[in-house]
């Protein structure tokens, strides 16, 4: 999670710059914020007051409850929460989420094997299902008590040796540039005969910070390392940035809010002096070639659901597709031994080991996992806490709702009030959160801002309270005291704020 903040007056005069601009249909090649070209002037009238920030904090909005609109679960509370379809998809269509559910699930094996449609694993790999990083759709954690690190693995990336790989970075080629030996990612499993790449080491230091009424709170500063090599050292140049699995609720939503409305809050040169310079983060589509605005992974590296789910699917578990066909899956040329086992490309069913329609129906799966039904909207408590959220500026990065394209791929998505609570740039978080990784367009201090909803069930769903990129925050408390950079001053102002304030921007933040 990402808390970065800006002051609601400032929020307020962005949105009516960007309502004036649309109101008044200014071309979009003119200077000024983007225009949606989805809308007719009555239903982008409609969309701007729905989506205008509100300072009525007496009584919850209307719609509040249901973040994911239409498509929104109302199963209730418990473990399943994160794993419910989108409510609005159609009785076929449940078929279509039911067999993805099936290839999340699906456990990969070593080729050759007997089930020929479920072998490739790896031979280098995180994990062996797209279920094991997100357990019940949610969020991954650090290695906690058993040591099981397969919901969190070491990105790799190194700085540009040339001209030619620079060119390639500048033309979104390539995202980041890997490890000559050890790839993208460091693997810590193998299949049977083949060495792992070696073993994530986290060591934490304890440092206590006193905030308004005397409570300390202890913020765990972690280092990473790695040890057991299996490939010879690391390049020089190479950093490390940990990475937990995200959750994966309303991902076809967030794919479905219009490119113009996260681009105009975008102010990379801080034009109006707030201090928050969120950047839009550029992709580019690797079944199209087009440039895309990025909004999935901790640093918006991918511009689409099917692109999130087809890297994953070669980087964390080995297994090629349409959209990424590495057999080996992350090996590189220097690890002979990898590239010389069999891979699970059978001919009969296509040239890849996740031939189509895998990625089609695991792209569906991932795209209608509905968000879940807010609790305690009414809560005095919560919208006190809510009002702080807002008095504080959380909502500059943490944009509260977008009304999502009426041009969407699948209707389910398509024009629908959403309350994601995130703008889906990139933010500089400081010195402390940094990675020192350049991946596209962000740097080594910036982050793109993750949604917030659903982020009071992670303890049912998934048993813990670990936020933040490596999950080094044990709680909301520490996560926000953690951010630096543009959320400097307002982490200040949350270390500053009444004890009884901090418990109502918590409870807030847990009903979401």
């Amino acid at each position: 999670m990402a808390l970065c903040f800006r002051t609601a007056s400032s929020v307020a005069a962005i949105l009516m710059a960007a309502a004036t601009s649309f109101a008044a249909a200014v071309p979009a090649s003119a200077e000024g914020p983007p225009k949606r070209t989805d809308l007719n002037a009555k239903d982008l009238a409609r969309v701007l007051a729905v989506t205008r920030l509100t300072d009525d904090f007496s009584k919850a909005e209307a719609f509040e409850a249901m973040p994911g609109g239409a498509s929104t679960s109302t199963h209730g509370v418990t473990g399943d929460a994160f794993s419910h379809f989108s409510a609005n998809i159609t009785f076929g269509e449940e078929k279509d989420f039911k067999l993805g559910n099936a290839l999340f699930r699906k456990l990969w094996v070593s080729s050759p094997s007997s089930t020929q449609a479920s072998d490739g694993l790896g031979p280098l790999f995180n994990a062996r299902a797209c279920q094991s990083c997100h357990l019940r759709d949610g969020r991954g954690h650090p290695p906690e008590g058993d040591d099981d690190a397969t919901s969190m693995f070491l990105r790799l990336a190194r700085t540009p040796a040339n001209a030619e790989e620079q060119a390639r970075l500048d033309a979104f080629e390539i995202m980041s540039l890997p490890d000559p030996v050890y790839g993208g990612q460091f693997q810590d499993q193998a299949v049977p005969g083949l060495k792992a790449e070696g073993r994530m080491v986290i060591t934490y230091v304890e440092e206590q910070v006193t905030i308004a009424g005397g409570e300390i709170v202890s913020l765990r500063k972690p280092t990473y390392s790695v040890s057991d090599l299996g490939y010879g050292p690391l390049d020089p140049t190479t950093t490390l940035s940990p990475r937990i699995a995200n959750p994966m609720i309303g991902l076809g939503l967030i794919e479905a809010i219009p490119a113009e409305d996260i681009l105009a809050f975008a102010d990379p040169k801080d034009e109006d002096g707030d201090g928050i310079s969120g950047r839009a983060a550029r992709a580019r589509d690797h079944r199209t070639g087009e440039i895309l605005l990025g909004r999935f992974g901790w640093k918006a590296q991918n511009g689409s659901v099917r692109d999130q789910s087809s890297g994953a699917f070669a980087g964390d578990i080995g297994i090629s597709s349409p959209d990424d066909p590495r057999h080996f899956g992350d090996c590189t040329e220097k690890q002979a031994d990898c590239l010389a086992l069999a891979t699970g490309v059978q001919p009969r069913l296509g040239n890849t080991e996740a031939p189509d329609p895998v990625m089609e129906l695991v792209t569906f799966y991932a795209k209608n996992l509905a968000p879940p039904a807010r609790r305690g909207v009414d809560d005095p408590e919560v919208l006190a806490g809510k009002k702080i959220f807002y008095e504080t500026g959380c909502v500059a990065c943490h944009r509260p709702k977008y009304v999502t394209s009426r041009k969407a791929d699948n209707k389910a998505q398509a024009f629908q009030l959403i309350w994601p609570y995130s703008d889906f740039l990139l933010h500089d978080m400081g010195e402390g959160l940094a990675d020192g990784q350049q991946v596209g367009d962000a740097n080594g201090r910036e982050w793109r801002t993750p949604p917030l909803w659903g982020i009071g069930l992670t303890e049912v769903v998934n048993g813990h309270t670990f936020f933040l990129h490596d999950g080094r925050a044990r709680n909301l408390t520490e996560a926000i005291l953690w951010h630096g950079g543009e959320a400097e001053a307002a982490r200040n102002a949350f270390a500053n704020a009444e004890p009884e304030e901090r418990r109502a921007l918590i409870k807030f933040l847990e009903s979401l």
